[in-house]
């Protein structure tokens, strides 16, 4: 079923129960009602005889007033004394016969009185100088069942139009409702991956459609910007493969034509640094897709500072030499291959721009923005990085020095790897200003300590 149907439905449910449960307790109440009245006019005539016949002045033919259809009393032998005109000469009402003075209300079917009716019978027995005597006041229903009737008819006609009323008025609405849910469906369904310029329409209610609208034309900007992102980097991809791959053939081609056996090796020799560079990006471009697909990884529990320590010991042979600044003990929970690639990307970085000085430092920052965190800080004494370029440093295959870059052997991949990597640890990689050179601050957070 389609939401307007199960709405329409649910709403047509809801209300025929509740219709029914209103109908029920209206001919309820009402049949109560007109009952408690008959009884009441009944009970007042029955007390009236009973007096006179306590006082001795029965009328050997009684007249109903306002109220009451019959009258009759009976001795405590069944003997019938006296009656309104309609019971003259018909035994008793009731073979029953009371042994103490008090007063009964009940329904009874009085043959040849009430016909299709009901009649409302009071019985009141009391106590006269020649014994008990039983007064029987009735009177009819046939006011309370036509009541009855009409009320019946006409919520047996008013239901259902009622019902039929709630179900056009759900279904207009809700399909009045829906309308814009089913322009936002026909318009997802066709945009195709060439199309994802395309956005839904937002409809000026400000309701939940609305919002849902927005959260898909949001959705569909980020597909749009992974799309361009993806076509980018596969075509920056594909010319930094290119490059490395020309190179590598035209030497291999070299070394075969030529025939001179001296000339081998140094040929060999440029074939494998450009082995070696392609080898490396592709790692870094494996890697990339690693942290695009969000792969999980293993964590553990380690110390950023030892992890610091061993990145730069093992690096003994760079040329500018690297000072260290570590606060003991900062633990966090994360993957150490994957931070010691940070590690080694930033200082990767500095190396490769740094003249004289380059200085690690990491502390802890107890109440960040985003709770505790550990800060790390690469700086270096080189070129620096211009304002205006401090966010497209981080861009994939970016390249502010383009020439010295390539020959250095930088694909442009380092500091986006880094940014990701520490964004993959929940942190962020920025530049930040600096007296000299470049200053790159990663932070990422600490777990929580508990007490």
């Amino acid at each position: 079923m389609t939401v307007r149907a199960q709405a329409t439905l649910g709403a047509c449910s809801v209300v025929a129960v509740a219709l029914a449960a209103a109908s029920f307790a209206l001919v309820g109440l009402l049949d109560a009602n007109l009952l408690h009245n008959a009884e009441a006019d009944a009970e007042q005539q029955a007390d009236s005889v009973a007096q006179l016949a306590v006082a001795g002045r029965l009328d050997p033919l009684l007249q109903p007033t306002h109220g009451a259809d019959f009258l009759q009393v009976v001795d405590a032998r069944g003997k019938v004394l006296t009656s309104s005109p309609n019971l003259s000469g018909q035994p008793a009402v009731s073979a029953t016969r009371p042994i103490a003075p008090g007063t009964v209300r009940n329904t009874w079917d009085v043959a040849g009185l009430g016909g299709e009716h009901r009649q409302q019978v009071v019985q009141v027995t009391t106590e006269t100088p020649d014994g008990l005597v039983t007064v029987y006041a009735g009177t009819s229903l046939r006011d309370a069942d036509a009541a009855d009737a009409t009320t019946t008819a006409a919520l047996a006609v008013g239901g259902p139009l009622l019902l039929l009323t709630v179900g056009a008025v759900t279904w207009w609405v809700t399909g009045r409702a829906l309308r814009p849910v089913e322009a936002i469906r026909a318009e997802v369904a066709a945009i195709s991956d060439r199309d994802l310029h395309r956005r839904v329409p937002v409809p000026p209610t400000q309701d939940e459609i609305a919002r849902l609208a927005t959260t898909m034309n949001a959705t569909l900007d980020r597909l749009e910007s992974s799309g361009v992102r993806q076509r980018r980097f596969i075509a920056d991809a594909s010319h930094e493969l290119r490059s490395p791959i020309a190179v590598l053939r035209t030497q291999l081609e070299v070394a075969l034509a030529v025939p001179d056996p001296e000339l081998r090796p140094e040929l060999i020799s440029g074939a494998l640094e450009d082995t070696a560079r392609l080898e490396r990006l592709a790692a870094d471009l494996l890697l990339l897709a690693r942290i695009d697909a969000a792969e999980p990884v293993s964590a553990q529990r380690l110390d950023l500072g030892e992890l610091v320590r061993e990145a730069v010991d093992s690096r003994r042979g760079d040329r500018v030499p690297v000072r260290l600044e570590l606060a003991p003990e900062v633990e966090l929970n994360g993957n150490g291959l994957l931070l010691t690639r940070l590690v080694t990307n930033l200082l990767d970085n500095a190396q490769r721009f740094a003249e004289q000085r380059i200085e690690v430092s990491l502390r802890t920052v107890p109440d960040g923005p985003d709770g505790p965190c550990a800060v790390l800080e690469v700086a270096d004494d080189g070129p620096g990085i211009p304002a205006e370029d401090r966010e497209r440093v981080f861009e994939r295959f970016a390249r502010l020095d383009d020439a010295r870059s390539r020959d250095d052997g930088g694909a442009g991949l380092g500091l986006a790897i880094a940014r990701d990597l520490a964004a993959h640890h929940g942190g962020t990689l920025r530049a930040r200003d600096a007296e000299r050179g470049a200053r790159l601050v990663a932070r990422i957070p600490l777990p929580e300590v508990t007490s």
